[in-house]
């Protein structure tokens, strides 16, 4: 026990001595170390004072506590190399200093870190400190020239504006200090816009006339589209020439129907229509789909019943919301075709006309007519739409009618109409005038044309459509006529 006390201690102070020995700058080996401590004079000659010895055992002491404990401050020579590796390929705060945006949020901790690390390390070492603080006068510096930057853009830009504006920039403000006033800026930039606008721009008839009622005023209501009303009605108009019928299909290609036969056919399909509740624009879509098929297609008369219902098949599918089945049509004729065959010409129709079926027709431009027709009046007269609607399909028969435009006829319907239920009064005004875009003498051969149908003054027998209008829920409008012909209204007019 004595010697390995002995031992021990002999150990101990070996030890003692080698640290010592270290901490005077003197690289101590064991073979040294072994011979040093055999040898008294040379270890009492380089044995340290008593105050030396308490500073190396505190020094001692605080290193062999660090040992469990991971080191957060590296050496400042290595950190010094770190940061120049990440200044060459980062190019951190220094050269870029824009690229803080970039990563700001996930490198917030890191930089914490950095700072806290670059104070511990500045202590120890003070190579470190000039580095940072160079890195923080370089990124203020940048900044200062960014900043000067934009202030020049900024102040070239209203200089510009100023000029634009000329002496009226004043009443806008000279510089743009918040959003609130970049609005009101605008919005006085953009009314006087409008004003300049409204100055050059053509003054439309509407607003010359004080007569005129606006009818799409009511932009409440989304289904009337009041703010698209006149851009739609000005496109229907170019569409109804550019799908337009034939005039004389019958005396050009036809040679195996007659006119005739067509409005057999029509006043057939009147009923059909009536038969499946279908509403009226499917039946004026259908005979606008059979005109334009006649107009470029040569069709026996065998067929021509097969080319009506598959017509009208297409114009529900279109139009309704539920439309007949093929079989339903076949059905209406008898069975005189096959489904097989009704399928076939529906084919054939839609790649003759390239699936066109977005067609005006009259029924569509005479709704917004009556629209206009209706505005002379305190209360609406349904006697008026039963009326005009009325004249219009008795249109669709006749086959000398297609030399009218729709709008043309629309126009004229809801001038006999409003001439029949009332002659104390001239039927057209500066309303209709505007929204039609028709005037009275250009209306007067549509009218006077449309007054002998209304009449049958040529005795025709089909009066499908004359026996629809005789029905209660039309108010038996068919059986109204007026007292005196509208042809004093043209004559009138001519003579003024």
């Amino acid at each position: 026990m004595i010697c390995s006390r002995q031992g021990h201690a002999t150990m101990s102070d070996e030890n003692t001595n080698v640290a010592n020995f270290e901490e005077l700058g003197v690289r101590v080996t064991r073979a040294r170390a072994r011979a040093l401590g055999t040898s008294g004079g040379v270890l009492s000659q380089l044995k340290p004072s008593q105050d030396q010895r308490r500073a190396l055992r505190a020094k001692s002491k605080r290193e062999n506590l660090d040992e469990n404990k991971p080191s957060t401050v590296a050496p400042a020579s290595f950190k010094h190399k770190r940061r120049a590796v990440l200044k060459d390929a980062t190019n951190i705060s220094c050269e870029n200093p824009n690229f803080n945006n970039v990563n700001n949020a996930s490198s917030v901790k890191t930089r914490n870190v950095d700072e806290k690390n670059d104070k511990l390390a500045a202590n120890d070492s003070g190579d470190l400190l000039p580095v940072h603080e160079d890195a923080k006068t370089k990124l203020a510096e940048e900044l200062s020239k960014i900043k000067v930057a934009e202030s020049e853009d900024f102040t070239k830009q209203v200089k510009l504006e100023k000029d634009e504006q000329g002496p009226n920039f004043k009443q806008f403000g000279v510089l743009k200090k918040c959003a609130s006033k970049d609005e009101k800026d605008d919005a006085l930039r953009f009314s006087q816009r409008e004003k300049e606008e409204d100055e050059v721009l053509e003054i439309t008839p509407a607003s010359k006339e004080s007569d005129i009622v606006d009818i799409d005023s009511d932009v409440k209501d989304p289904q009337a589209c009041s703010l698209y009303a006149p851009y739609i009605d000005d496109t229907r108009r170019i569409t109804e020439l550019e799908r337009r019928p034939s005039v004389n299909y019958m005396e050009e290609l036809q040679k195996d129907i007659t006119p005739n036969m067509r409005a057999i056919l029509i006043d057939w399909l009147v009923e059909v229509s009536e038969e499946y509740n279908l509403v009226p624009d499917t039946l004026f879509l259908t005979i606008n789909l059979i005109d334009r098929f006649l107009s470029h297609n040569y069709i026996e008369k065998q067929r021509l019943q097969l080319l009506g219902v598959s017509c009208m098949m297409i114009a529900s599918k279109y139009e309704e919301i539920c439309p007949p089945r093929a079989e339903e049509f076949c059905l209406i004729t008898d069975h005189t075709y096959t489904r097989r065959e009704v399928l076939k010409m529906e084919s054939e129709v839609l790649n003759l006309l390239h699936f066109q079926l977005s067609v005006p027709t009259t029924k569509t431009f005479l709704r917004r007519f009556i629209q206009a027709a209706q505005s002379s009046y305190e209360v609406p007269c349904v006697e008026l739409e039963f009326m005009a609607n009325y004249l219009a399909e008795l249109t669709i028969v006749d086959y000398s009618f297609l030399k009218f435009l729709p709008s043309l006829i629309a126009a004229s319907a809801v001038f006999l109409a409003r001439w029949t239920l009332n002659q104390s009064d001239h039927p057209w005004n500066s309303t209709l005038e505007h929204y039609t875009s028709y005037k009275t003498p250009e209306l007067k051969y549509a009218v006077l044309a449309m007054e002998d149908l209304q009449l049958n003054t040529r005795g025709c027998p089909l009066n499908a459509i004359r026996e629809k209008y005789r029905q209660h829920r039309f108010n038996c409008v068919a059986t109204l006529s007026s007292k005196e012909s509208v042809g004093s209204l043209f004559s009138s007019s001519e003579n003024d």
